[in-house]
């Protein structure tokens, strides 16, 4: 069993993004700019953020947090959007997800600009993705990509079940893995909450996704000796016992299924550090992009 270990590449990442950056500053060139925009208080929503401005400041980029209060209505937020649509000097921004109810979370992802949207959740994004275009690809299923490439792990013609349909990682999953090229050429089944024998489906994987966000759902029991294992679910599960209140688990029953996988990413370290590292990715891809076309 060998660990695809997150931190570890996404590292190595930021360290390639860094020297790039390095570069564009000795030709006096303008680096990149990261924006993103915060509605409400979530705890886990401003760690996650908060380390994204950390990340951004470690490799030479620049970056805005625009806090909004939880009260914010759609019209502030498009708004908002507008703005930084509008700004040459933002190549890319985020809007953090979830927002608030009071806003239609598809009519924001509507409203960025595709150029600079760089979490990959635009439809024309999304679009071009599964027709094999360049475009930006939603950054947990880039970073999944990048583990399996850096890895070498094999996907020509396995079988691999993603179990989850969500837009953000578990169907971008499903097209990325059966397009051609690697990591990719697998021959895929995508499984949710309403497929039945789900068990036995999952046991006939060589490469699992599992993007449930359900605490030790998959069981060894559920797997095949020697398959590869990809853990992207995160999930606060509270314990007093703990300093902060809560321990981080995934979906997968990490300490049994590990004995049984080839490869395994752990839960934390695993694919969320990826997630960040391919943000900052896209951002370096939009600045290229925007360079090219003259825009700044």
């Amino acid at each position: 069993m060998k660990i695809l270990d997150g931190r570890k590449i996404s590292n190595q990442i930021k360290e390639e993004i860094a020297a790039e950056v390095a570069k564009m500053k000795e030709r006096g060139e303008k680096v990149p700019h990261l924006a993103a925009v915060l509605v409400g208080n979530d705890g886990a929503s401003l760690t996650y953020v908060g380390s994204k401005v950390r990340s951004c400041k470690k490799i030479g980029f620049e970056s805005t947090l625009i806090q909004m209060p939880s009260t914010t209505s759609e019209l502030e937020l498009l708004k908002k959007i507008d703005e930084l649509n509008q700004n040459n000097d933002i190549d890319g921004f985020i809007v953090q997800l979830p927002l608030p109810d009071q806003i239609d979370t598809q009519e924001v992802i509507m409203a960025i600009d595709p150029d600079k949207d760089v979490d990959g959740f635009h439809p024309t994004n999304f679009g071009k993705m599964a027709l094999d275009m360049s475009t930006f690809i939603p950054a947990t299923p880039f970073g999944i990509l990048e583990l399996l490439e850096r890895y070498k792990v094999d996907t020509k013609g396995k079988h691999t079940v993603v179990i989850g349909r969500s837009h953000i990682v578990g169907r971008p999953m499903s097209i990325l893995m059966s397009r051609k090229g690697w990591p990719g050429n697998s021959t895929v089944t995508l499984t949710h909450s309403h497929t039945k024998n789900i068990k036995d489906i999952v046991s006939q994987a060589d490469i699992v996704i599992s993007a449930l966000g359900v605490p030790n759902f998959l069981k060894a029991d559920m797997v095949k000796e020697g398959a590869v294992v990809i853990d992207v679910g995160i999930t606060r599960v509270p314990d007093d016992t703990k300093e902060k209140g809560y321990y981080i688990t995934g979906d997968v029953d990490f300490e049994d299924v590990s004995k049984k996988a080839s490869f395994i990413t752990p839960v934390p370290g695993g694919v969320g550090p990826m997630t960040i590292a391919m943000l900052l990715k896209n951002t370096l891809l939009a600045r290229e992009r925007h360079r090219s076309r003259g825009k700044s």
